[in-house]
């Protein structure tokens, strides 16, 4: 997509500065005070007044073959069995079609709240086949010019039991027919260590990163993630490798955790924590402490890991509840992951591009202009109301805008002088 000059007049950035952003070629040209850019003919110009304007958001985690299912799957037991029990008894009925309307609408919402890079799993595995691949790929086709759409191939079948020579067989397929990436959950695995070195191998021999949903469960056992780090500093593995999940990571000892973390940092491991559904599934079986769902976000941080936040299940069977909205990420990142709100944010948007190996996004001359003005007097309120009304630009154009009327009853519109 080719993009005519653009003008983005009296933002707010997230630092406070009011200001007036050029853009030309799908990059920032310039940054200057506001009210002080010279009008052109051939520019477009937006005023942003009372917006605050930060680099998109983009995401490390989703499932967009399974999105918006909730209402047709429900999740009888709430828990992560419950869900892949909901999931897997819906897979006759998920049409080409049917996965290619849903992942549709969703990414359109995902690109008019602002992500301009998505990654997603999908599904395959004896049960399923190559389906979900195959219409991700269609979807990434249709809307190549509005965002970028990484697929990781998420085998759901054992790769270490009885048939895994035929489900690697089906993942090398499957990144044949249109998935980046190599996926899988080694911890559901019989053997999940066998089956981390296996998706290791199968990675290297044809090139690929890595995303392998980790330890997604509150047992302090699970050291997934710490065989992980193992490979790849063993090994020298060249290519980028994320974690999501990492659960246990949360619930062991400081000392292991610690331990972990810097293996993780010289591996040059990203973690993708996915708050709003680990919240809502794990710990069910406890009464009262229950663990939080979370990963070790701090001690992950401390040892100078790359800590990204995903949104993860779109409406589905494994979370009913997601507004498909980095802003609601960054506040959970806040809320339940104890981080600053400027930290939060980055944990959505840099973080995430650094994780998934695209270039950062600055409000700064020379930076992609992907970019989300949000209407907000600051970045602390974006991230706590979310406003509905935003304008979302990708590569210097603008790809979706919002604009939201409120009529207020007489007595609640502020009198002014």
């Amino acid at each position: 997509m080719t993009a005519a000059p653009l003008a983005l007049l009296g933002a707010r950035t997230a630092t406070g500065e009011l200001v007036d952003v050029a853009i030309a070629d799908g990059r920032i040209s310039q940054v200057v005070p506001g009210g002080t850019l010279p009008a052109t003919p051939a520019t477009a110009s937006r005023d942003l007044t009372g917006y605050v304007l930060l680099p998109a958001p983009a995401e490390p985690h989703a499932h967009v073959d399974k999105a918006l299912l909730a209402d047709r799957v429900p999740n009888r037991t709430g828990d992560l069995a419950g869900a892949i029990e909901a999931i897997e008894a819906i897979y006759p009925s998920m049409t080409d079609d049917d996965i290619l309307d849903r992942a549709r609408r969703a990414v359109s919402i995902a690109i008019a709240h602002g992500y301009t890079q998505i990654r997603s799993h999908a599904d395959c595995g004896d049960t399923h086949g190559l389906r979900s691949v195959q219409a991700l790929a269609q979807v990434r086709k249709e809307l190549g010019g509005l965002v970028d759409l990484q697929i990781v191939a998420l085998m759901r079948a054992s790769t270490t039991g009885p048939d895994g020579a035929n489900q690697l067989a089906m993942l090398r397929d499957a990144l044949a027919c249109g998935a980046d990436l190599v996926g899988g959950a080694p911890h559901l695995e019989p053997d999940p260590m066998r089956a981390i070195g296996q998706f290791f191998d199968v990675a290297g021999e044809l090139g690929r990163d890595v995303d392998l949903h980790t330890d997604e469960e509150t047992v302090a056992s699970t050291a997934g993630l710490a065989e992980m780090a193992r490979i790849v500093l063993t090994t020298g593995f060249p290519h980028l490798v994320s974690a999501g999940h990492c659960v246990s990571l949360g619930v062991q000892d400081e000392a292991t955790a610690r331990r972990t973390a810097e293996q993780v940092a010289a591996a040059g491991i990203a973690v993708i924590a996915n708050p709003q559904t680990n919240l809502y599934l794990q710990a069910r079986d406890d009464v009262t402490r229950k663990p939080r769902g979370l990963t070790a976000i701090r001690v992950l941080l401390d040892a100078g890991v790359t800590v990204a936040a995903g949104s993860d299940n779109w409406r589905d069977p494994f979370n009913p509840m997601s507004r498909i909205d980095a802003l609601e990420t960054a506040s959970l990142m806040v809320s339940a992951g104890h981080l600053l709100p400027d930290a939060a944010y980055r944990s959505v948007s840099d973080a995430v591009r650094e994780a998934m190996g695209y270039e950062p996004v600055r409000i700064a001359p020379g930076s992609p202009a992907h970019l989300l003005a949000v209407q907000a007097g600051s970045l602390v309120e974006a991230i706590a109301a979310g406003p509905a009304q935003r304008l979302v630009v990708r590569g210097g154009a603008v790809v979706a805008q919002t604009t939201v009327t409120t009529v207020l009853h007489p007595a609640l519109v502020p009198v002014t002088a």
